[in-house]
């Protein structure tokens, strides 16, 4: 079982940036990516961003293309997600998932606020 702690969020001004963090317990052998998802009030959740752990290949969704990077420390089991030139659009719940296939997210963090004012 992998379990998965967010931090980082908070509020900011529009065109600020915030670092979201995603720590993986023990047991992350078995992840095959690590994503970024959000949820604003009354929407979906929806794709962010997603990091492959052994090839380090990443992607986006178009909306934070050039302004958000997810990384990973490989050492420490830690995923981020700097976001710069934030957005009030970007307020939302973010929540960090791992799967182990190219199928379902299967793990989830329990979500951090983040909040841009204009």
């Amino acid at each position: 079982q992998v379990q998965l702690v967010e931090s980082g969020g908070g509020l900011v001004q529009a065109g600020g940036s915030l670092r979201l963090s995603c720590a993986a317990s023990e047991n992350t052998f078995s992840i095959y990516q690590t994503g970024w998802f959000r949820q604003a009030p009354g929407k979906e959740r929806v794709f962010v961003a997603h990091i492959n752990w052994s090839t380090g290949s990443t992607d986006y969704v178009d909306s934070v293309k050039g302004r958000f990077t997810i990384s990973r420390d490989n050492a420490g089991n830690t995923v981020y997600l700097q976001m710069n030139s934030l957005k009030p659009e970007d307020t939302a719940v973010y929540y960090c998932a791992a799967r182990e296939s190219t199928s379902a997210w299967k793990y989830w963090g329990q979500g951090t606020q983040v909040a841009v004012s204009s």
